[in-house]
């Protein structure tokens, strides 16, 4: 991924989105955990083929799970959402043919930057939300699954930029990656079969379910933290997906002993 993925901005790797959901899948599997990060600060998504590459450079040493963070970049630089998806989709789709598991955390809402004034904040969080959906698409049709970090970012970040910001006001503080990384931990770690078992049945009083995964994306470019999986063959009405909230974890809860290799 970009920045988010590569923690830029804190000051210790240990405040990483890679390290805290390292630590947190250590912690909730019980084992070590090994992690490798070839994420690159300013990559849009025509980086990730590259990135791949490196991922999957020792074919003896598949990642178990690769979790991407990618789209603000391609925001910003005005890159056509199709192309942008197209890189994501194929990097999704190579990963899934290596054996890895895929979760993707979206493009994150840039009309949260206190920087970015009207109506570019308006321009900004519609393309942000626009690619989201757009990504969470192109991922799940290759088998991966994808978790909305705009919406859960914006409301947060609207209501505390100054904690969950970093010195730039642009990238996320140590508290806005560890925000992220927890939304993403539960779904990294329903991906492992490592969830309870009760957590993945669809819970109506929840309002999650099967829909047809252009429906899923556009309700989780809008909600917090929703996890959109693929969930059966294509029918009559196209490609279904499984819409999950899935209850983040709290930090606190996810701190383990130690991962083994960072």
């Amino acid at each position: 991924g970009d920045s988010t993925a590569a923690g830029q901005g804190v000051h210790r790797a240990g405040q990483t989105p890679g390290a805290l959901l390292a630590s947190g899948l250590a912690a909730v599997a019980e084992r070590p955990v090994r992690l490798g990060s070839v994420a690159l600060p300013g990559a849009c998504s025509d980086d990730l083929d590259r990135q791949v590459t490196l991922a999957l450079a020792d074919p003896d040493r598949v990642p178990d799970i690769c979790v991407i963070m990618i789209g603000a970049n391609d925001v910003t630089h005005r890159m056509p959402a199709t192309r942008s998806v197209r890189h994501l989709s194929g990097a999704v789709r190579r990963l899934r043919t290596a054996g890895a598991e895929v979760v993707v955390g979206t493009c994150p809402d840039l009309g949260t930057i206190e920087r970015v004034r009207q109506p570019l904040r308006w321009l900004a969080r519609r393309a942000s939300r626009q690619l989201a959906a757009a990504q969470t698409i192109g991922a799940v049709e290759q088998g991966g699954r994808t978790v909305s970090l705009g919406d859960l970012l914006g409301p947060e970040f609207a209501q505390n930029p100054r904690e969950l910001f970093g010195p730039d006001n642009y990238h996320p503080s140590a508290e806005g990656y560890a925000t992220a990384a927890m939304a993403v931990l539960p779904s990294v770690c329903a991906a492992l079969g490592l969830w309870p078992a009760e957590e993945e049945h669809p819970d109506a009083l929840r309002r999650e379910g099967f829909l047809p995964v252009a429906r899923a994306a556009a309700e989780a470019a809008s909600e917090a933290g929703t996890e959109v999986a693929a969930a059966m063959p294509t029918g009559p009405r196209g490609a279904w997906a499984l819409l999950k909230r899935r209850r983040r974890r709290r930090v606190s809860e996810a701190e383990p002993s130690s991962p083994s290799g960072v």
